[in-house]
């Protein structure tokens, strides 16, 4: 039997660290843009912007499964536009998806915001 549809089996999907976080941020009613384009000629997002405070999260998936992010070009590109980034004001906290379970990203968050200008 398989598990397409009329099956009656749900596939189930990986949690998603970005909409826990999004649901921690809103549930302390922290004010943020989702996905927010920074850069004036690139395309690149932050997961997460503050753009009065130029302040950003970047959620980082994959990191014990050799994800994109982990790979080498993965990871030249991410630190290429963390460098744009910070050329433009940007302050940005890069998180785990371990971390935002565990809570530390949101506390990180917490403590940024307060004493970010």
């Amino acid at each position: 039997m398989g598990e397409g549809r009329g099956s009656g089996l749900t596939r189930l999907r990986a949690p998603d660290p970005a909409v826990d976080l999004a649901f921690q941020l809103r549930a302390l009613r922290l004010e943020f843009i989702p996905e927010f384009c920074f850069h004036p000629h690139r395309k690149w997002r932050f997961d997460f912007a503050f753009p009065e405070r130029k302040f950003a999260v970047e959620v980082e998936g994959g990191t014990w499964v050799n994800g994109r992010h982990s790979r080498g070009q993965g990871f030249e590109n991410d630190t290429e536009k963390y460098a744009e980034a910070l050329c433009l004001g940007w302050l940005v906290l890069r998180v785990t998806s371990g971390q935002v379970a565990n809570g530390k990203a949101l506390t990180w968050i917490e403590k940024a915001l307060k004493v970010r200008p």
